[in-house]
């Protein structure tokens, strides 16, 4: 029988390894593995990349909510341009001097935009609510604030001129305000207004053109529904309510919509809707949104009219109505249609498009069409088409809601092809 301690003896040993170590190691691996793929493999590797990015944060919001939430931070907001035409000017709270507006410019709290003559802008607010402010005149933002319940505040001075606005679908309890003439006008969300005020004339206006507002002027508050008005001047004891007559719906040609017509096609028909209690309409068309020359302008007493054909080209229309009084609406939306010569029926034009890629209001377009065709877009020529016939085109910056892109191809022998498509903006 051998002594005990002759019994073999066994030793276990181990080293302590960590999770964060371990987690270290992997890390490191999937870096140098990441690394490889992405000179070997670019384009994969940032989607993958990116589709991985996107599964952390689903995940991460899941064990903890709200943490990656997207939600915007109370406090003061910006606003930006989408929509400049012609001379528009911006002066910074902090600053003395003026600048030109762009569309990279952040109105803030405390900014002036002012118009020229030929000048027309659109400012859109986070909340939704947009402002198209018309030739010669000048709007402060006042208040552009939203809480931690997402209630937004929303309030410019419009100085002088007019301020045509839509509010936004917004959180119960959020205002969107205009102050004009000592009066301030509060709108419900999902209406529409207009606005204008003349100093000089001592003339002061709100008009609500759908959904409802309020108007409250010192101890006096009137409230308004669609197509109703008050109105006012400085030494007025109270405000002036009174029923507006509605301007008619333009319905063709249509918005953005281009016109074929053959070289012996002598007119266009023009036709919108009839309004009730109306003597006569008023039919302008011009070459420019600003209207500041008509190339028709015309009184009409049914809602149709034929129009000599202008020739090629873009152009805008509007139509008032007018009662027996002689009194006219407001101007209708502002719809433009371009006139393109129309070829040969059997003539045939490729036109490609592939998705469009968004950047913020912005569109971009791809496509191809046959070598030296023309492409345009909404109206507006693409500047540079390649020699194979691809092309690539930006879109001015797009305002909220849904847009009709409409893309048209010619030839040379005439030959057009149309196509057209709509992206809601958000």
């Amino acid at each position: 029988m051998a002594p005990k301690n002759d019994i073999p003896k066994f030793y276990v040993s181990w080293t302590t390894v960590t999770y964060r170590s371990v987690l270290g190691m992997i890390a490191l691996v999937a870096a140098i593995a990441a690394g490889i793929s992405y000179f070997t493999f670019p384009e994969p590797t940032k989607r993958a990349a990116n589709n991985s990015l996107s599964f952390l944060l689903q995940l991460t919001d899941r064990i903890a909510p709200g943490k990656t939430s997207s939600k915007p931070a109370a406090g003061q907001q910006q606003a930006s341009f989408t929509m400049l035409e012609g001379t528009v000017r911006v002066k910074k709270a902090n600053s003395n001097s003026w600048v030109n507006a762009d569309y990279t410019l952040p109105l803030e709290k405390g900014d002036v935009v002012q118009t020229g003559s030929e000048g027309i802008a659109k400012v859109v607010f986070p909340d939704g609510t947009n402002y198209n402010l018309k030739q010669d005149s000048l709007m402060v933002v006042q208040e552009n604030s939203s809480n931690e319940e997402q209630q937004t505040q929303v309030a410019v001075q419009l100085s002088t001129g007019t301020v045509d606005l839509t509010t936004g679908t917004y959180t119960q309890g959020s205002k969107s305000q205009v102050i004009v003439g000592g009066a301030t006008a509060s709108f419900a969300q999902d209406s529409s207004a207009l606005v204008h005020n003349d100093p000089r004339g001592d003339q002061h206006q709100i008009l609500v053109k759908r959904g409802s507002g309020e108007v409250t002027r010192g101890a006096e508050t009137v409230n308004l529904a669609g197509y109703e008005s008050v109105s006012f001047k400085n030494e007025s004891p109270r405000l002036e309510k009174q029923k507006e007559i509605a301007p008619p719906t333009l319905i063709a040609p249509a918005n953005m919509m281009p016109i074929f017509l053959s070289d012996q096609q002598e007119s266009i028909q023009f036709y919108w809707s009839p309004v009730p209690n109306t003597a006569e309409y008023h039919i302008r068309v011009s070459r420019n949104p600003f209207f500041s020359s008509t190339l028709f302008d015309r009184r009409v007493n049914e809602p149709k009219v034929m129009l000599p054909n202008p020739g090629e080209g873009a152009y805008y229309w509007t139509v008032q109505a007018v009662d027996a009084a002689g009194k006219e609406s407001v101007d209708s939306e502002k719809n433009r249609f371009t006139i393109i010569r129309k070829g040969p029926e059997n003539v045939s034009l490729a036109l490609e498009i592939a998705p469009f890629v968004q950047h913020g209001h912005v569109l971009e377009l791809r496509g191809k069409t046959e070598p030296h065709a023309r492409i345009m877009v909404n109206g507006q020529e693409v500047p540079v088409i390649q020699s194979d016939g691809t092309f690539q085109f930006f879109t001015p910056p797009l305002p909220n809601g849904e847009n009709t892109i409409t893309i048209t191809a010619q030839n040379a022998k005439g030959g057009v092809r149309t196509m057209q498509k709509k992206v809601v903006i958000q």
